[in-house]
């Protein structure tokens, strides 16, 4: 109707004015009526392009900067979750008041959405950590690209237990990673280059994913960073269960970079499992959410958190891990969360070598206002290591309290951004200092404790 009536329009005001023309002048004129024929043709086809294709960038992120002092006005350093012994081993302790790097991550998503609900994902993920103060960082920058993938879903092609289902492919941190925030620890952080598939639905209360995922144990500067682990998982759930199966395999491995630090025999194959329960109540007791679970490995498996990271393990290692976490209130102006991490392990880089951490972390905060909060914290970790040399057992000990500032105190603990004033006391056993878990790949001495740590931090997400 647009076209004709543009038509009708022009060829009546050519008819009118035809004396007044040359014949030239109307040829001119009609091509002139054909070209903005088809410009509006290719107008209406990007419209309807448009009505059933929707595209959308998103942006997230997440930052924690600040300063942090000793007692005695001088910059504390090499402290935060893993400071102690056990830290190599993964034994975090309790993180407010003692992270004394300044990081960041921006998140970059593009999302297309069909009418047909198809949908597809590009993320792109960078990350920097410096421990320098200073504005500029580029000498002491580790900026680098973490996550760059794209996943495809609502596909006309799945049907039956894949109807659901989204595939992808890429470099990534895997979907249903979970942590426990209050001390900076992944319960399983599974990442690396591969590919999977999420939400393959085989009957009404099973629910599963799979993928493969491939880890490099060389360096940029090794000569054989061909040596990869390559990681099949199958991540099943069962309504609140979940349970996780890894298998792992790198050929030549053992060989890989021998020194005089090197396991007994590297291992070149793994096995991985949790079991978790994720329950929608304080266990049970009252609202908020808590999570719990057991985590066990052998072999390339043995490293529990950082699923096949780890490439200098001794092929008899073994190691079982506990958690439990939650968050609740007990009272109108009241949150707590309490947190329970604790592991043993052994043959972990030489035969006869033993390992056993326990840590006990408890957070509180106390609304006062609706923008401030009393926030504390308390960290217990008991140790008893032996390295196949020498033995340390002790405990190490942490208290905080952190006045800070946020939007609304009346939300949850994971409520962002919040700016915080922290003060906190650390110490350990005597016969604690100075004890290197001595691993291959990893090490944390811890000097003399009893210090006290003043901070100022901001943190966010989003």
């Amino acid at each position: 109707m647009k076209k004709s009536l543009l038509s009708l329009a022009v060829s009546f005001a050519v008819t009118c004015s035809g004396a007044a023309w040359a014949q030239g002048d109307a040829t001119d004129l009609e091509q002139r009526i054909a070209n903005l024929e088809q410009r509006l043709e290719k107008a209406e086809q990007v419209a309807g392009d448009a009505e059933s294709k929707a595209s959308a960038f998103e942006f997230h992120g997440y930052a924690r900067a600040g300063l942090l002092i000793d007692d005695n006005l001088n910059g504390a350093t090499g402290t935060g979750p893993y400071m102690t012994a056990a830290g190599a081993l993964g034994g975090a302790v309790g993180r407010l008041g003692i992270e004394d790097d300044n990081y960041v991550e921006v998140v970059l998503d593009h999302n297309i959405n069909r009418e047909d609900g198809s949908w597809s994902k590009y993320r792109i993920m960078l990350a920097d950590s410096v421990e320098t103060n200073n504005e500029w960082t580029a000498a002491d920058s580790q900026l680098n690209v973490r996550q760059a993938f794209a996943e495809l879903g609502g596909l006309e092609s799945f049907s039956g237990a894949f109807t659901s289902a989204s595939i992808w492919a890429g470099k990534r941190f895997d979907r249903d990673n979970f942590d426990i925030h209050f001390m900076d620890t992944d319960i399983v952080f599974l990442s690396g280059a591969g590919a999977g598939i999420y939400d393959v639905q085989f009957s009404e209360d099973w629910q599963t994913n799979f993928s493969v995922y491939g880890r490099d144990f060389g360096t940029i500067d090794s000569e054989n960073l061909d040596v990869e682990n390559y990681i099949v998982t199958m991540n099943n759930y069962f309504g609140q269960w979940q349970l996780m199966l890894n298998a792992m395999t790198a050929v030549d491995n053992e060989g890989r970079d021998v020194t005089d630090t090197s396991p007994s025999k590297r291992a070149e194959n793994g096995f991985h499992g949790m079991l978790a329960y994720h329950a929608d109540s304080f266990y049970g007791v009252s609202e908020g959410f808590s999570k719990s679970g057991v985590l066990f490995g052998q072999g390339l498996g043995a490293e529990l958190k950082g699923i096949g990271s780890n490439g200098d393990l001794n092929e008899d290692a073994k190691a079982t891990r506990l958690f439990s976490y939650g968050v609740t209130r007990f009272a109108d102006n009241w949150r707590i969360a309490p947190a329970l991490l604790a592991e043993y392990s052994q043959d972990r880089v030489k035969d006869g070598d033993e390992f056993m951490w326990a840590t006990v972390n408890v957070r509180m905060a106390q609304e006062l206002t609706k923008n401030f909060e009393m926030v504390y914290e308390g960290s217990y970790q008991y140790m008893d290591l032996d390295n196949g040399t020498e033995q340390a057992n002790g405990s190490y000990y942490k208290a905080t309290v952190a006045p800070t500032f946020k939007l609304d105190t009346s939300g949850v603990f994971f409520q962002r951004p919040e700016i915080r004033f922290a003060a906190s006391y650390v110490d350990w056993s005597k016969d604690l200092n100075d004890y290197s878990v001595s691993l291959a790949t990893d090490a944390n001495t811890m000097g003399e404790g009893g210090e006290f740590i003043f901070a100022m931090q901001m943190e966010t997400w989003f």
